[in-house]
């Protein structure tokens, strides 16, 4: 059910509506079937990200609909390649690219298309984890 005042959209490149109003990476509701980490583990796995966005995060870009790039402290590479390993070991539609820059560790995160929300809400919570 749409909300009022909400116009449906298309999703980028299909032409299936999109839903992504509402997705919340910490509702289970909104938690995709491809998903594998037990429900008893995910707060866990949030926190680690709210911690990683807190202490690295200089910077977010959102580069395409399915495509999200991270700038972060370097010195932070080694627990976000772990997290990033671990998090594609039980949600395989992301995919995470690392590149080195001058003074920084770049992430595109990448998701399919169907997986949008799910990269929208992530990147929600890292804006929020910025500013805090």
């Amino acid at each position: 059910m749409r909300k009022a005042g909400l116009a449906a959209r298309v999703a980028s490149g299909t032409q299936v509506q999109a839903y992504r109003e509402g997705v919340n990476i910490n509702d289970q509701a909104g938690v995709p079937q491809e998903c594998t980490l037990p429900a008893a583990e995910r707060p866990a796995r949030a926190a680690e990200f709210d911690q990683l966005f807190a202490v690295a995060l200089r910077s977010q870009q959102r580069v395409a609909p399915t495509v999200l790039r991270w700038r972060l402290d370097p010195a932070a590479e080694s627990a976000v390649r772990d997290l990033a390993s671990r998090e594609t070991g039980c949600c395989s539609f992301f995919t995470f690219v690392f590149t080195q820059l001058q003074g920084a560790v770049q992430v595109d995160v990448e998701v399919p298309p169907a997986s949008a929300g799910v990269l929208d809400a992530l990147a929600e919570r890292a804006a929020a984890g910025m500013r805090s």
